[in-house]
């Protein structure tokens, strides 16, 4: 049982008001905030270790070195990957789906092989395929939905043959919380000798993720979803792809041997890390997964699906209001239209009285589109949040959608 007070002490920005009223911060599938814990390992980290890594020999840079290796291997058990594959630290979900398919795929596409991604990507993880098969001249294959807000499993398997180069999909879906099964998509991937990638941004503190059972080459998550700072994140590659992979950028850090003609390169991960590294971000990533270890995985994930199904109850309870999907599994994200209510300006009146969503297409408009739809509204609650500003949320839903409605007569 998590003690919501006791938690919330930890996140100073949660004592904010925004005009007037405290702050219901519900906008955590876009980012999530920090605690106190994480912002004292960063302030530490420049307060008594700041150097720069695999560099010098002097004893700051060998502590600053180490610390940031801890951190790697520390995201690497949390994944399930100790001895399975490689993490590569980078920016972002997005740097990491960028560099599996530039680095691990891109040189294995070409005309007649396809690449297969689903209709709820994020833009993240559907631009980048879309682009590389425009390069190759292989064909991008889109998996659409069921009427209930999830993949269609037949289309999805019979699209994974001997054609198919790489199957792309998100563990968990941004706008509809749909939770996806992607063990079997992966295993299927890797029985046809397909390379498999898991957008895992939405999925990391919903339950635990892990690389060995779900049987994927890739798995990238951003470290802003999980209270670490912004540009952090990490990219893991398993076993069977280390050795098929290329530089992307190139620059310091990421060589071995620099001749004035060839130039030879390090081992991974190093050789996918050119330039000086978010240091301090990525041993700041190592503290919040720590932080939400200590919270407890299973905990996290009961209490957050409880403040989501209120929220969705709530929202089918109100006149003109649409829940978009109904999946078997909803984590993270409820999203929403309201009848003869623009979706901005719903979300500037919640702003007004201190309540932080998210509208527009949510970097997944090839979604929306499926859905008829060009924006909707996100409530996205954390564990940190309560039933009462749950309860707030949808009452000024109800309230500000009334008031709106008023104006479009």
């Amino acid at each position: 049982m998590l003690d919501v007070s006791s938690i919330r002490e930890d996140f100073p920005i949660l004592n904010e008001n925004v005009y007037g009223h405290p702050l219901v911060y519900l906008d955590n599938a876009a980012t999530m905030q920090m605690p106190r814990q994480v912002m004292d390992c960063i302030v530490r980290h420049y307060s008594t270790t700041n150097a720069n890594v695999h560099r010098g020999v002097h004893y700051l840079s060998e502590r600053s070195t180490s610390a940031m290796e801890q951190s790697r291997q520390r995201i690497s058990r949390f994944l399930g990957a100790d001895g399975l594959g490689t993490v590569v630290f980078v920016s972002g979900a997005t740097e990491g789906i960028n560099l599996a398919a530039q680095c691990g795929v891109r040189q294995h596409l070409s005309p007649g092989k396809k690449v297969v991604v689903t209709h709820m990507e994020h833009h993240s993880n559907f631009v980048v395929w879309q682009e590389l098969c425009h390069q190759t001249g292989a064909r991008l294959v889109i998996c659409p939905l069921t009427d209930a807000g999830e993949l269609d499993m037949d289309f999805m398997l019979s699209a994974i043959d001997q054609d198919c180069a790489a199957v792309a999909v998100c563990a968990v879906s941004n706008v509809l919380g749909t939770a996806n099964d992607v063990a079997t998509i992966c295993h299927a991937a890797r029985e046809v000798g397909a390379v498999s990638l898991v957008d895992a941004a939405q999925a990391m503190r919903h339950g635990r993720l892990d690389v060995d059972r779900i049987g994927c080459d890739f798995l990238a998550f951003s470290g802003h979803k999980v209270m670490a700072p912004s540009g952090t994140g990490a990219l893991y590659v398993s076993d069977r792809m280390r050795d098929r992979m290329v530089p992307y950028r190139f620059g310091g850090g990421m060589v071995d041997q620099v001749g004035d003609r060839q130039t030879s390169y390090a081992d991974l991960p190093l050789m996918l890390e050119a330039g000086t590294p978010n240091i301090s971000g990525n041993i700041a990533l190592a503290s919040a997964l720590d932080y939400l270890e200590e919270l407890g995985l299973d905990q996290v994930a009961t209490y957050e699906g409880e403040l989501l199904a209120r929220a969705e109850q709530g929202l089918d309870a109100l006149d003109g209001v649409h829940v978009l999907g109904h999946p078997k599994e909803r984590f993270g994200a409820v999203s929403f239209v309201v009848d003869g209510v623009h979706p901005f300006d719903l979300a500037t009146l919640l702003d007004k009285r201190g309540i932080a969503i998210r509208t527009g297409h949510h970097c997944a408009q090839p979604l929306l589109r499926s859905l008829g739809q060009s924006s909707v509204v996100r409530i996205s609650p954390a564990f940190y949040n309560t039933p009462e500003e749950v309860d707030y949320c949808i009452e000024q839903v109800s309230a500000c959608s009334n008031f709106l409605r008023k104006f479009s007569k």
